[in-house]
């Protein structure tokens, strides 16, 4: 199998969606970069399946633009994106490189709603250049920002050498037990096989900054969210309503303020919920993100950390580490072993993923055992199991952003309940988990797979963007 880093799990970038989003906007740059010295007199995206249903309403659209323009996802200014696509609608040509290429967007995205492809989430770029010659390239957007050129297989001899290769989460287990180490430790030594520790520390911190600054930006914006659902922001009402309208603050002062509220089951709850509300109200409005595994699901793991940072005892930022390298891991055993992309199995392969992953990220940092963490995960997926993919209108707001925060609260109970009880005892495994989510996803019934054809989306009374 692949051979995956966590920060192919946890990628900086911006929403609404890793697979919708993201991944075509990764996939035009790289189709850009074909066309350097090379006069082009126009070029296509056509979109289809996933891509082409709910395109416009997860900025599919724009994504192909800003990407074939140049933009890093990383590092653009968000709040200058609008005036990006302004420029060229304006203009009636779009940057690629150091060209300046004749475009219409209603001319030159092609939605198709109805012809066959394979994967749910292809998309094929066409260039037309001034010698008479067409480039085309088809990419497909594998859920989590990943995205693989259609045909094109890395060789073996590319794979990195990992000196603990893992598929499986009887292998992970299995080389702790051998080494009587932590997930944590096990995962450790193959991310230095990547890059070098001090790259590690600087994109763990880089990671975390990004999700905390996204919570106290959500935190601190109230509103209307975009796209024509009216979906009202509700972050801020609720962080007002427990700390008072204090924003903004440097960040080391707003977590030990959080920490000195009453930490009763209630008020938890509400913070909890207000962080991941947080993150998902700034995903849906195109603000900066980390897929965790993906963008729809990016608030559960921010909230279940910031729970355990402002309340749990004996918590502390060194633990991160920790967390991030066993979450990163269990989030790589489902990409490898089933999916993480909503078009191919519903939501259960975002927020039951997700939940899997923060609970297991819980679990190791409150000191479970290798097992205890597995189990942790597992309870939160088995709990996920079949969730179906139906945003109203196409966009991730209805009913993606609240499902951030009922994730994140059961990835805490998965955690609790596995910390409390013996592992050897249960009697569902993770692989299990996964086997069992896999066999789920291809058995679950394409319209409640990102899709907009069934559930919630057909029953509320709203516009579909892509009609």
């Amino acid at each position: 199998m692949e051979r995956l880093s966590i920060f192919d799990i946890f990628k900086i970038g911006v929403g609404p969606s890793s697979s919708h989003t993201l991944g075509p906007w990764v996939a035009a740059a790289q189709f850009a970069r074909q066309l350097t010295g090379r006069p082009t007199e126009r070029v296509e995206i056509h979109l289809y399946r996933s891509l082409s249903q709910t395109g416009r309403g997860h900025a599919t659209d724009l994504a192909v633009m800003l990407g074939l323009m140049g933009w890093d996802p990383k590092t653009i200014a968000t709040e200058k994106i609008a005036d990006y696509i302004a420029d060229v609608a304006r203009t009636g040509t779009i940057p690629i490189g150091r060209q300046r290429v004749p475009f219409l967007r209603q001319r030159d995205i092609i939605f198709h709603l109805n012809v066959p492809v394979e994967h749910p989430n292809t998309l094929t770029f066409k260039a037309f250049l001034a010698d008479g010659k067409e480039v085309a390239e088809t990419f497909l957007s594998l859920g989590g920002g990943f995205i693989s050129r259609q045909g094109v297989y890395p060789e073996a001899e590319e794979q990195i050498c990992l000196p603990f290769p893992i598929d499986t989460g009887a292998e992970l287990l299995a080389y702790c037990a051998a080494n009587d180490c932590s997930i944590a430790e096990i995962v450790a030594q193959n991310e230095l096989a990547f890059r070098p520790a001090e790259e590690i520390t600087r994109d763990i911190h880089a990671i975390f900054n990004t999700m905390v600054a996204c919570v106290q930006k959500g935190c601190s914006i109230p509103g209307i969210l975009p796209g024509g659902l009216q979906v009202r922001r509700r972050a801020k009402a609720i962080h007002d309503q427990l700390l008072g309208d204090c924003l903004p603050m440097e960040i080391d002062s707003w977590l030990e303020a959080i920490r000195q509220q009453p930490h009763h089951f209630t008020n938890i709850n509400k913070w909890v919920s207000c962080f991941a509300l947080a993150v998902n109200e700034e995903n849906a409005a195109m603000g900066r993100v980390v897929t965790s595994p993906t963008n729809g699901a990016a608030g559960v793991i921010p909230a279940v950390i910031l729970y355990y940072l402002c309340f749990c005892e004996g918590a502390h930022k060194t633990a991160l580490r920790t967390f991030f390298y066993t979450a990163g891991e269990i989030g790589c055993l489902f990409k490898k072993g089933a999916t993480i992309s909503a078009a191919m199995g519903g939501c259960q392969a975002e927020i039951g993923v997700s939940a899997a992953m923060a609970a297991g990220g819980l679990a190791a940092v409150l000191g479970g055992s290798p097992k205890q963490v597995l189990v942790a995960a597992e309870i939160a997926m088995e709990h996920h199991l079949g969730l179906t993919c139906d945003p109203a209108g196409g966009l991730v707001q209805i009913p993606c952003i609240e499902r951030n925060a009922m994730g994140a609260m059961k990835a805490i109970t998965a955690a609790n309940l596995a910390l409390v009880r013996d592992p050897d005892e249960a009697l569902v495994n993770f692989d299990m988990i996964v086997n069992t989510m896999w066999e789920t996803a291809k058995d679950m019934n394409g319209k409640y797979k990102e899709t907009s054809e069934g559930g919630l989306a057909i029953h509320l009374p709203v516009v579909h963007p892509n009609c």
